[in-house]
């Protein structure tokens, strides 16, 4: 029967998704909820997170689930040559919220355009997750710094 289809199941767990505030997978999601915190002085906590989300353009909240590193006091956030639509929502409006395990942090992106920052920063990412970014040119990749507001 055409309803117990495992393409008909998936196709409906995913419309099924896209209303969601939360980012699902790789679909967008809106508005991040839970209780808010001030950013901590140090993000080595999230060494031991592998995905958190990333919510962007607080007039029309987009969310998506990223990867980030950690290098000291500072967060970053990398999307690679592709400009995506966070990216876009960012250079917009740096004010972003994080959410990592369910609470959420105001914060503001800064985009990096300094080569030797990127290269510590990829050393990072190539230790947390086991590849390096695949274009390592500044000028050609984004990256962007999270701090507190």
């Amino acid at each position: 029967m055409f309803t117990r289809s495992p393409l008909f199941l998936a196709l409906c767990l995913t419309v099924s998704m896209v209303g969601c505030s939360r980012p699902f997978v790789l679909l967008p999601g809106g508005a991040l909820e839970g209780p808010t915190a001030a950013a901590p002085a140090s993000w080595s906590f999230t060494s031991e997170v592998e995905t958190v989300q990333l919510e962007t353009l607080p007039a029309d909240p987009y969310s998506v689930n990223i990867w980030v590193i950690a290098l000291g006091s500072d967060l970053y956030v990398h999307a690679g040559a592709n400009r995506s639509q966070w990216v876009e929502n960012m250079e917009k409006d740096p004010n972003v919220r994080m959410g990592i395990e369910g609470t959420i942090y105001e914060l503001v992106a800064s985009r990096v355009d300094d080569q030797q920052a990127f290269d510590r920063f990829s050393d990072a990412y190539e230790q947390k997750y086991d590849r390096r970014p695949r274009n390592e040119n500044i000028a050609e990749v984004y990256l962007f710094r999270l701090a507190a507001r």
